[in-house]
């Protein structure tokens, strides 16, 4: 059954489909990095970064993304320290994938995204995208980092 804008078309607490697209995000406060992968063949590419301001809602403006692709499930980064502890923006992640799960009907995982911004950078850096012009492309490249070693080792975080 096609997601259509507004509905909560999938059962959140099924188990995580094997087969579909995934749609994996590196929340921020200001950007939402945004890729989408494949399962089964366990390949994930950047896809979009969004900005939003305070007061905005940013499932508003990832909707449209959730109706084209029809996602099977969403993979979220958690912000951890790099000594493991929980990192303050925790708190608000946690309400973002409940929010996604809430919206969309899609069930949510939560996995640890500690150092994704730095091997994004370094995969940019690597196709030559250096200095400043990193700024448009590295919450996506992240996303598709947390996407890439969700498929690799599915480290969810409950």
């Amino acid at each position: 059954m096609p997601i259509e804008a507004g509905s909560a078309a999938m059962n959140a607490t099924a188990g995580a489909p094997q087969k579909g697209a995934v749609m994996a995000f590196d929340f921020g406060e200001r950007r939402i990095g945004i890729a989408v992968g494949d399962r089964e063949l366990g390949i994930a590419h950047p896809l979009e970064t969004l900005h939003y301001r305070r007061g905005q809602d940013p499932l508003a403006l990832i909707e449209a993304l959730v109706v084209e692709w029809q996602p099977v499930l969403f993979v979220v980064g958690m912000p951890v320290n790099a000594d493991g502890t929980k990192h303050a923006l925790a708190p608000v992640v946690r309400r973002f994938s409940s929010a996604l799960t809430s919206r969309f009907g899609v069930a949510t995982r939560l996995v640890d995204e500690r150092y994704t911004s730095a091997e994004a950078s370094g995969m940019l850096r690597n196709a030559g995208v250096r200095g400043r012009r990193q700024k448009a492309y590295l919450d996506q490249v992240a996303a598709q980092t947390i996407l890439e070693d969700f498929f690799s080792n599915d480290n969810t975080i409950s």
